[in-house]
C-alpha cells in the first residue's frame, strides 16, 4: 500500500474530484500513514546550540522548544528537514567550521534517539526510513554565506547529509543577492550560476527562500533540477519580499519545483506584517530620541516601549491565513507544486492553531474541509518533494562524468 500511494504522488496525475467526508480526522490521518510527512524547515538544531550547548539527550518530549520527538510522532511527521542555520555574520573558514558543528548536532540526535529517528540522503533512503515506523531526517544549509565561498565545503556538506543549500539568508552574498539586503549582482553572479550547476551535478537541492525574486529568476534560467522553496509563501496573498511572486509560481511547472509553504506570522498575515514593521519603526524612533548609556537602554524608552507594546498588542495570524496560501499556491502553480516548511523554533511567534509540530494533520483538516482531495493532500504533505529529491537525483545521475567545478568565489563568504 505504502509503494503504491507514493508511486501515485509521484506520477503528477490529475486530482480527483473532493468527495465529502464525514471524519476529516480519519482522512489525514490515512493520508499520514501512507505518505511521508515532509517538513523543510525546522530551526531545532540551532535552538539546542543556544540553550543547550548543542546536548541533545533531553529532545524526547517536553522541551521548552516547538519542536520534541514525542510531538513528530503526534503530528504524524515522517520526515524533517533540519536547518543547520548559522547567523549571515559569520563568514569565511568559520563559517565552514560552525556549520560542520551544526551538521553534527543533527548526527548526534539521529544517533541518539534511533528507533525514532533514520538518516536519509535520498528518496529511497527517506522511504525507507518512513516504512520502519521512524522519521527520516535530513540537514539543509541555510545560507551560501555557510559554505566560505569554497566549492569543496558544498560537495562535503552534501555527503554530510545536507540535502538542500538556501543560496543566502539575510545578508547578500558575494555571488546571490538576499531578499532582505541590498542587491548587488542584479540576482546571480556568475559564480552564483558555477554554484547551482555544482549543486545540480552532486544532486543537492536549489533553495530560493531569502533570495530576491530577480535570483529566483535566474536560478530557474539555469538550473536542470526543480528548486525548492523550503519556507516561503506566496507573496500574492502577503506582500512580503520573503514570499514568492506570481511570476515565479508560475514558472514552477516548468521547473517542476516546489514551494514549501511557511508559517511565519508577519508572511502569512498582512495584519501582523504591518504591526511587525510599525514595532521596528517604534524601536528606532525610540533609540534615537533616547540613545542608550553604555549599551543599555535609558528608563525613559523603555517607559515608551512599553506603553506602545500596551497600545498595540500584536494580531495573530491563523491556521487559516496559511491554507490560504497554499491555496494561492495551488491556484498559480498547481498542486503539484507545494509543499509544507513551518520554520518552527526558527520564529518567536507562531500562527494560531499552529504553535508546534504535532499540529500538522490540523492544517491537512481544514485543506480538507475547503474540498482538496486526498490525492492532492498526499502531494502537499510530501509527494511533491519525494518527487523533486527524485528528479534531481536523475540529474545528478546523468551529470555523472562532468568533473567537479573547482572555481572559488572572488569574495570568501
Amino acid at each position: 500500500m505504502l509503494t503504491f500511494t507514493l508511486a501515485a504522488a509521484l506520477a503528477a496525475t490529475q486530482p480527483a474530484a473532493a468527495t465529502p467526508d464525514p471524519d476529516i480526522e480519519a482522512r489525514v490521518s490515512r493520508v499520514l500513514a501512507q505518505t511521508p510527512m515532509i517538513d523543510g524547515h525546522n530551526d531545532l538544531p540551532y535552538a539546542l546550540a543556544r540553550a543547550a550547548d548543542g546536548a541533545v539527550d533531553d529532545i524526547e518530549a517536553g522541551t521548552p522548544f516547538m519542536t520534541d520527538l514525542e510531538r513528530l510522532r503526534e503530528g504524524q511527521v515522517g520526515a524533517q528537514m533540519w536547518s543547520v542555520y548559522i547567523p549571515a555574520a559569520t563568514t569565511g573558514d568559520e563559517a565552514i567550521r560552525t556549520t560542520i558543528e551544526q551538521i553534527d548536532i543533527v548526527d548526534r540526535m539521529v544517533r541518539s534517539y534511533p528507533h525514532t529517528l533514520g538518516w536519509a540522503h535520498d528518496a529511497s533512503e527517506l522511504v525507507e526510513v518512513f516504512a520502519d515506523g521512524r522519521i527520516a531526517a535530513m540537514a539543509g544549509i541555510e545560507g551560501g554565506h555557510q559554505i566560505g565561498g569554497n566549492l569543496a565545503a558544498l560537495r562535503q556538506f552534501k555527503r554530510l547529509g545536507a540535502i538542500y543549500m538556501t543560496l543566502t539568508h539575510s545578508r547578500t552574498t558575494g555571488w546571490a543577492d538576499s531578499a532582505t539586503d541590498d542587491p548587488v549582482h542584479g540576482g546571480l553572479s556568475d559564480f552564483g550560476r558555477t554554484v547551482i550547476a555544482e549543486m545540480n551535478r552532486i544532486g543537492m537541492l536549489v533553495d530560493l527562500s531569502h533570495v530576491t525574486a530577480e535570483a529566483m529568476h535566474d536560478v530557474l534560467d539555469v538550473t536542470r533540477a526543480p528548486v525548492i522553496f523550503s519556507h516561503s509563501s506566496a507573496r500574492g496573498v502577503t506582500d512580503h519580499v520573503r514570499n514568492v511572486p506570481d511570476d515565479v509560481l508560475a514558472r514552477l511547472p516548468g521547473n517542476g519545483g516546489v514551494v514549501m509553504v511557511t508559517f511565519v506570522p508577519q508572511f502569512v498575515s498582512a495584519e501582523v506584517k504591518a504591526w511587525s514593521e510599525a514595532r521596528s519603526a517604534e524601536q528606532e524612533r525610540l533609540e534615537a530620541l533616547y540613545p542608550p548609556i553604555d549599551g543599555e537602554p535609558r528608563p525613559e524608552a523603555r517607559a515608551a516601549w512599553e506603553a506602545w507594546q500596551e497600545a498595540n498588542p500584536a494580531p495573530k495570524a491563523t491556521l487559516a491565513d496559511v491554507a490560504d496560501h497554499i491555496d494561492h499556491v495551488a491556484r498559480v502553480a498547481g498542486h503539484d507544486h507545494i509543499g509544507i516548511g513551518g520554520d518552527f523554533d526558527g520564529i518567536s511567534m507562531t500562527v494560531e492553531g499552529l504553535d508546534s509540530v504535532d499540529d500538522y494533520p490540523d492544517l491537512l483538516a481544514e485543506l480538507a474541509r475547503r474540498g482538496w482531495s486526498d490525492d492532492n493532500l498526499a502531494k502537499l504533505a510530501g509527494g511533491n518533494v519525494l518527487r523533486v529529491m527524485l528528479e534531481a537525483e536523475m540529474v545528478a545521475a546523468a551529470m555523472r562524468d562532468a568533473p567537479p567545478a573547482l572555481d572559488k568565489a572572488p569574495l570568501a563568504d
